[in-house]
């Protein structure tokens, strides 16, 4: 009895927060270890189902490095990379568009589905979604700077009950894709929609101060001390980038999670505590 009186009070407990966000827009950047283990994979697309049907809006975004690197290693095309960024040739960008639109982008899709979140896959090209030119003047080939993003694609899918399942390439004037960098795709979409909230799954607590502790909440002025010190850096650094562009555009708040935990989606949307890093404008 005692165990059923205490999961009662964990859904009364989220209530508020239910009232709070239905409606609202989420953009979720889906990857790391979440995108990868089966089981995390499978507690996600549980959690996609339930804030969908408690009438959250959600377009999920995704990246797919490791199986590009994999099937690029597998035909014997080199791996290139660049500022931490893939260098994308035409050869390169073939496999790149067919992992993340053809393999990953319907894996997920159907991933959700199974749990009734009538999920959709797209891409940028789809609807000329977003579109982009070559970054830094091709100095990474393929690579893309997005330029211009239509919301009314995802609007009108959301409107319609859909979740909109985004792969990371862009239409261009030339008719070719551009590889994106997953994060900036969400955060330039979180910008364009004004969205409630922009949540990165990743590999670690969230952002960590110089003693390795989680810091629950940063704003701009509290971030770039930190970046000059080192102590934001590496991967993180893209992250907590694209999270302030999005909350400085009109987003309010971006969230930065442990991918690893298992309904860490749920733990953060719907408990006091949360458990990752809030940045806000």
């Amino acid at each position: 009895m005692k165990t059923k009186i205490e999961k009662a009070g964990i859904l009364l407990d989220a209530l508020p927060y239910i009232r709070e966000h239905a409606g609202k827009t989420f953009v979720i950047k889906y990857g790391g270890s979440a995108q990868i283990n089966e089981e995390l994979k499978d507690k996600f697309a549980q959690d996609i189902a339930l804030l969908h049907l408690v009438g959250v809006k959600l377009i999920i975004v995704h990246g797919g490095g490791k199986k590009i690197t994999s099937l690029l290693d597998k035909l014997e095309i080199e791996s290139e990379f660049k500022d931490g960024l893939r260098v994308t040739n035409k050869e390169s960008m073939e496999v790149v568009e067919m992992v993340l639109s053809g393999n990953i982008n319907k894996e997920i899709a159907t991933m959700l589905n199974k749990y009734g979140a009538k999920a959709i896959g797209i891409t940028g090209k789809d609807a000329n979604f977003f579109e982009a030119k070559p970054l830094e003047n091709g100095k990474y080939g393929l690579v893309g700077d997005i330029t211009k993003i239509d919301t009314r694609v995802t609007t009108k899918l959301m409107d319609e009950g859909f979740v909109p399942i985004v792969a990371p390439i862009a239409a261009s004037k030339d008719g070719i894709g551009l590889n994106i960098n997953a994060d900036l795709v969400a955060s330039k979409i979180a910008a364009s929609l004004k969205a409630e909230k922009v949540i990165f799954l990743t590999d670690t607590l969230g952002v960590l101060d110089q003693n390795g502790d989680l810091i629950s909440t940063l704003n701009k002025e509290e971030i770039e001390p930190l970046i000059e010190k080192g102590i934001i850096s590496g991967g993180m650094l893209p992250k907590v980038n694209a999270s302030l562009e999005a909350v400085e555009a009109g987003c309010a708040k971006a969230h930065i999670i442990d991918g690893r935990i298992e309904h860490s989606l749920l733990l953060e949307v719907f408990t006091s505590e949360g458990i990752g890093t809030v940045i806000k404008s």
